[in-house]
Order: C-alpha cells, then structure tokens, then sequence
C-alpha cells in the first residue's frame, strides 16, 4: 500500500461519519444508502490526488459527497421512499435507547427524503452548523442566495413535518 493510499484511507476513516450521514439523507433502503456510500467514497478516491490542502479535508469532502449524491439520484434513479421502519434495523444498546427521540429522528428523515436533492443539500449544512459564507463557497453561489434558498428549504421541511 502507498503512502497516498493510506493517507486517504486514513482521512475517510477519520470522516466516515459525513459520508453515511449525507447517504442516510439521500437514499432510504440499507442496500442504497450501502451503494451511495460507496460511491462517494470511490469519487473522493478518484479526486483524491487533485486535493491541494486549500480547504479543509471534511469541507473538500462535503462537496464530492453532496454532488455525489444528487448525481447518483439522478443518474442511477435510486429514489425511495420510506414505507417501512429501517431505523428499528439498528441495535440500539438498551440503556441509551429513547423511543421519543427515535421517533422524532425517524420523521424528520421520512420529511427530509421528501425534499428536492438541492433542499437535502441545505438542510444537511443547516443541521451541520456550516455559516452562510461556507455554504454559499460550497454551493457556488452569493451568501443572500444562501440565506433564500436556506429559509425555503427550512419553511418545506416544517410544512412536511406539519403535515397531518
């Protein structure tokens, strides 16, 4: 194994939890978001040598993992729909199990795989603590386009979550 090859291996490692959590967010079946995160794990790979260290590893890493994922939705027409109860597919040790809270993540998941691809990608920044200004160089666009396109993604999330 190369020095780069271990490197990357090691970084992935350290930043895994940003890949499952973006695949969690985009797909819903085991066997998908399995895919996903193997995907982007592969597209971080191929771009692997042309990271220059001009950005933080987890920001370089936030923005293949993002476009990654809407282009796997878009190429591959992986979208599903939650109809059965995958989080229960988790062992949860018995002592830190909370079945509120359980339930209160399983519908903000089920509300979150309703949104459009570009709405996941500013909730997924929105619930990460990421500011305007890292959002709006991610995405490529002005910080007031941020604020917009933040408040309507916010305003379709609580409409699905109020939904009765």
């Amino acid at each position: 194994m190369t020095s780069l090859e271990q490197e990357f291996l090691e970084k992935i490692e350290k930043h895994k939890g940003i890949i499952f959590k973006i695949s969690k967010m985009y797909v819903d079946e085991k066997d998908d978001r399995d895919d996903l995160f193997q995907e982007i794990t592969y597209q971080v790979w191929k771009a692997y040598s042309g990271f220059k260290g001009e950005s933080e590893f987890a920001t370089w890493l936030y923005r293949i993992a993002l476009n990654t994922a809407i282009i796997f939705l878009k190429s591959e027409k992986k979208r599903s729909f939650i109809e059965n109860d995958n989080v229960s597919n988790y062992k949860i040790v018995q002592d830190e199990y909370d079945q509120e809270k359980e339930d209160r993540l399983k519908e903000m998941y089920r509300a979150i795989h309703q949104l459009t691809p570009i709405d996941k990608a500013f909730i997924f920044y929105y619930l990460e603590d990421f500011s305007g200004k890292q959002i709006a160089e991610q995405m490529g666009i002005s910080e007031g386009n941020v604020r917009v396109k933040m408040n309507r993604a916010k305003n379709k999330l609580k409409e699905i979550l109020n939904k009765p």
